[in-house]
């Protein structure tokens, strides 16, 4: 844990700061709307309860504060210079159903605490920055992910206000509730010279920075994805009666491939993953030989030429199996993604932030998707990842600690500061 390293490196404002984030947490973690859970879903009372709560504390830390056309709580702290392209840090408030704490609020309560540090010691960088608590990453109530980032960059389909949640309200409907007109989403879009960067810290969600013991690591890309909806097709048959060799089993295909495809994908490495996350088996009776199995293929990394590779080795080693075994193979791809490749210049910055109060600087690909994924369209982007307990997100067992929150307070500090002495 943190504790292991030496927090000489740490101030004692980062360290006092680090409670504030955690007390800050818990405080947002209450406005749910589910007892004894934490759900918090976009346009709901909680969303705006939230957003002016972290609103008080953006004016508690010398900002300037507005809720944008699609409801993201924004703060501004203005530097020596207005006109130039402004430092924009941030994270989600929203969460999925029975959450944890620190996705997504983790990163907008230590981005307040940079702020915080700037105005209690009467600093101003060249440019401004700025914070944006996003209202809507997860898509938990519309099905819509990046809501809030998309609005900055002004990529909202045309269909987005249309979509229901399980009430029957679409958005629009939801919007016009809370006061905002859907009629003026883009008015929450930014210009391309208004930034000149963006930072996102959060959680990690996966166990590498437990594994290697260190609080901190710098993020190289968000991974790209393929999912497919898979096929082999045989003859079903009774299971008593036709021999072991001269069955068509469509589900000892499924597995000899499943079996393929991890240990294909484990000697590729490269930090491809592969996951086979569904199956169906037909007909589905104990005393019948599957005649049809229907499986997903779920493949990521954050080159895309690696995932297309990855999958094509994949796929021909599907068909092989199929042609072997006298069956057939078919796919049909349903979802892809492009990998985000994070920004040179701000994973260095990052980078030596972290080495000077950790002694290394560990860097690793995120396999889940972040706001940053929208943001990087329009503008650089950068993460830092800190460490969670067993790598768990997205749960109630979610957990940071104090001294590792510290940590990112003093690596985020040093890191913003690391812009009044020059641009990217």
């Amino acid at each position: 844990m943190a504790e292991a390293f030496t927090l000489a490196a740490v101030s004692e404002s980062a360290k006092l700061a680090a409670e504030r984030v955690m007390a800050r947490c818990d405080a947002l973690a209450a406005i749910s709307e589910t007892p004894g859970q934490l759900t918090r879903v976009y346009l709901s009372p909680e969303h705006l309860q939230a957003n002016r709560l972290v609103g008080e504390w953006m004016s508690a830390a010398g900002m300037r504060v507005w809720q944008d056309s699609v409801g993201n709580i924004c703060g501004r702290y203005e530097g020596l210079d207005a006109s130039a392209p402004a430092i924009l840090l941030g994270s989600h408030l929203d969460s999925v159903r029975n959450a944890g704490r620190y996705d997504g609020p983790l990163g907008v309560l230590t981005a307040l605490e940079v702020v915080a540090h700037l105005h209690q010691n009467a600093i101003r960088l060249p440019m401004a920055v700025e914070i944006v608590g996003f209202c809507d990453e997860e898509g938990t109530r519309f099905g819509i992910t990046l809501l809030g980032s998309r609005g900055l960059t002004g990529t909202w389909p045309a269909d987005w206000l249309e979509r229901q949640d399980a009430q029957g309200i679409t958005v629009a409907q939801a919007m016009r509730h809370v006061g905002l007109d859907p009629l003026n989403i883009g008015a929450s879009q930014r210009a391309v010279s208004d930034f000149c960067a963006y930072l996102e810290l959060h959680i990690e969600q996966g166990p590498c920075l437990q594994t290697a013991d260190v609080p901190l690591g710098v993020v190289t890309a968000i991974n790209g994805a393929r999912r497919l909806n898979c096929e082999f097709t045989g003859h079903a048959g009774h299971a008593g009666t036709v021999p072991m060799g001269q069955r068509q089993d469509a589900l000892t295909a499924a597995a000899e491939w499943t079996l393929a495809i991890e240990s294909i994908t484990t000697a590729t490495g490269r930090n491809t993953v592969a996951t086979v996350g569904t199956l169906e088996c037909l007909p589905g009776a104990v005393n019948v030989i599957p005649g049809q199995v229907k499986l997903s293929l779920d493949v990521r990394g954050p080159r895309d030429g690696d995932v297309s590779a990855l999958l094509e080795t994949l796929l021909a080693k599907g068909r092989e199996i199929a042609v072997r075994r006298g069956l057939t193979f078919a796919c049909e791809q349903f979802y892809s993604i492009s990998a985000t490749e994070c920004h040179a210049g701000l994973q260095h910055r990052l980078s030596q932030s972290v080495l000077h109060l950790q002694g290394q600087a560990m860097s690793l690909p995120s396999g889940a998707g972040h706001d940053a994924i929208a943001i990087a369209e329009c503008w650089p982007v950068g993460m830092l990842f800190v460490r969670c307990k067993d790598g768990i997100s997205h749960h109630p067992d979610e957990s940071v600690t104090s001294g590792d929150v510290a940590f990112a307070v003093q690596a985020y500090i040093n890191t913003v500061l690391s812009f009044g002495e020059g641009h990217l």
